[in-house]
């Protein structure tokens, strides 16, 4: 005898939930591991946002923006296993990968993928390109400024209080 509170719709819904969170933990790119092929890598997370080509094999990008909080890059050997997964929008890895003075709009793009949104300020003569990221569950902003040759300037850190705007309560 089934149980009262196990309706078939509430039974459709348990299992709709269960298929939904099999399928995030499936597309996660950090649950890909080292050596695995290019085409597991693309069965386990699918299509990837880009594809560049590196000088030891190639990156698949997989970016959960514009508006998401996570871009992760596979990178694969030129035999087309993965050697390397790395969640981009860290704070803890800003100072060391954005190269000021060095890195130009192809460099922000293969390691951050395309912006959430480009903007200007009326203090710095260039574009100011954003993504978002979470530091520890804080909604946080990358600014990266690129001057008008295309060259990065710099870049800085700040919370998106965007959210805290739309609350209402």
């Amino acid at each position: 005898m089934q149980h009262p509170s196990a309706t078939p719709t509430k039974m459709l819904w348990t299992l709709a939930l269960g298929c939904a969170l099999l399928t995030a933990c499936a597309s996660d790119p950090s649950r890909v591991q080292p050596g695995t092929g290019r085409d597991q890598v693309l069965q386990q997370l699918g299509t990837p946002t880009a594809i560049y080509r590196t000088p030891t094999g190639e990156r698949m990008q997989y970016s959960r923006g514009p508006a998401g909080f996570q871009v992760s890059n596979v990178d694969l050997d030129s035999a087309g296993r993965v050697y390397s997964v790395r969640q981009e929008l860290n704070e803890g890895l800003f100072a060391s990968t954005i190269k000021p003075g060095e890195w130009r709009v192809e460099d922000v793009l293969f390691t951050y993928g395309p912006p959430y949104q480009q903007t200007r300020v009326t203090s710095f003569n260039g574009t100011v390109w954003s993504w978002r990221y979470l530091q520890i569950n804080n909604r946080r902003f990358l600014y990266i400024y690129v001057d008008p040759t295309g060259r990065v300037d710099h870049y800085n850190v700040g919370d998106d209080l965007e959210f805290d705007r739309r609350r209402w309560w």
